[in-house]
């Protein structure tokens, strides 16, 4: 399996009484809420990402108890030009993005013809690098697609997104998606400059939170609570 995280995905809980649980590390395509259900928690949220001492990035959520069915497993969806019978290369893909304010706006960026997404916004992040912690990976990365120096508060979410696709060189990919979203704000914000070139960022801007109905967000970005309900 492809990683950008070599050293994997380790999943824990924390219970109202402060015990650690050990959930284990996380499979290709597998969610940590799914990994904690199997184990007997209900992941209440996310709290932490952080680069264990072992290099493992560590997803760390508050848990309770799990009453009632667990759930089971889900059907893996193709992209319509994805045959039944093609294979994917597994390929797991830590990124991570913040939801960044300041007194001109939300930050947001436009995607390029690099990828699937061409001409929709969503929120300046990407990948990590090897060895890189999220916090490192998303200060990085909103300096690179937006130039803007960013002010990190708490972590407002994870998702994990599995789906089988075609890369936009051509490979069928098995794809693992685990997106680290966290709050941010921008004391000095600046005119936005996209230093990535060549990267997959077409735009940068400012936007005011009334206008923010006015563009396509991409998928990942449609459900997030932070976006929706324009709190702070």
């Amino acid at each position: 399996m492809r990683t950008n995280v070599p050293g994997g995905i380790r999943v824990v809980g924390r219970t109202d009484g402060g015990a650690r649980v050990e959930a284990g590390r996380l499979a290709q395509g597998q969610h940590p809420e799914a990994l904690l259900a199997r184990h007997g928690w209900r992941a209440d949220r996310a709290v932490g990402a952080d680069l264990a001492a072992d290099g493992a990035l560590e997803l760390a959520y508050v848990v309770s108890r799990l009453s009632g069915i667990r759930p089971g497993e889900v059907d893996v969806p193709r992209d319509p030009d994805v045959a039944p019978d093609e294979a994917g290369d597994p390929y797991q893909r830590v990124a991570a993005y913040a939801v960044v304010r300041s007194d001109r706006g939300l930050l947001l960026t436009q995607y390029n013809d690099l990828t699937h997404v061409a001409g929709s916004w969503g929120l300046p992040g990407g990948g990590l690098d090897d060895g890189e912690s999220p916090v490192e990976g998303v200060h990085r990365e909103v300096w690179e697609e937006t130039g803007q120096r960013i002010e990190l508060g708490g972590l407002a979410e994870v998702q994990s997104s599995h789906w089988i696709g075609r890369a936009p060189n051509g490979v069928v990919e098995d794809f693992h998606a685990v997106r680290i979203v966290y709050r941010a704000s921008c004391p000095q914000p600046t005119d936005t400059t996209v230093h990535d070139v060549g990267g997959t960022t077409a735009d940068a801007r400012w936007v005011p939170l009334d206008l923010l109905g006015e563009l396509s967000l991409s998928a990942p970005w449609h459900h997030v609570s932070e976006l929706a309900l324009g709190s702070p």
